[in-house]
């Protein structure tokens, strides 16, 4: 069993003390908080970089070549393979594997800033969709066919004044523009008001 679960064992289960459980199982108090604190499995973690015998040399250079990419157009920047081919065959004898250059690029090229563009509408513009469904009319399933339609402005977060706004600007178009006979069958079912 792990030490860890020993320690939580003897403390959450047989009820010890902290300090008889440093002093039967030969730790440190601060070692038994700690076991105590994160119940899960011990992670290494690295205290200092690992050394490079054989990328260390060429490290300056491929820094150098990422740092010039940055002033390149998207399609004339270095790939790793690139990099590796360049470091290999054309110029400086690495002796090295492919993946070792992987890494290294792939830790230590300038990520770009994911972007996100907000998706404006018109309160005009909409979504249409056309679908079927199985309901039970009358007790009895049957299989409809479905007009989803969504406006596209009434997404967005908004204020009670903009809502009347969008009310007002949607009467304004009915009034200026011609009514089609779609829109008369819905102004007779009482689904379209006009003021």
């Amino acid at each position: 069993m792990d030490q860890r679960e020993q320690i939580r064992r003897a403390y959450f289960i047989e009820g010890k003390s902290i300090r008889q459980i440093a002093r039967e199982r030969h730790h440190d108090r601060h070692t038994v908080r700690k076991a105590l604190h994160d119940a899960g499995p011990p992670r290494y973690t690295l205290r200092e970089r690992r050394p490079r015998p054989i990328l260390g040399p060429f490290l300056a250079v491929i820094d150098h070549w990422l740092g010039e990419d940055q002033q390149r157009p998207p399609k004339q920047r270095h790939t790793a393979r690139r990099i590796y081919d360049r470091l290999v065959v054309a110029e400086y004898g690495f002796r090295g594997g492919e993946s070792m250059v992987r890494q290294y690029v792939r830790e230590h090229r300038p990520n770009r800033p994911q972007v996100f563009i907000p998706l404006e509408h018109d309160p005009s513009e909409a979504q249409v969709d056309w679908g079927r469904a199985q309901v039970i009319m009358a007790g009895r399933q049957t299989s409809v066919r479905l007009f989803c339609f969504r406006l596209c402005h009434r997404c967005r977060p908004r204020s009670g004044r903009r809502r009347a706004s969008l009310r007002s600007w949607l009467y304004r178009q009915a009034e200026t523009r011609p009514i089609s006979p779609f829109s008369d069958s819905l102004q007779a079912r009482g689904c379209l008001r006009r003021t």
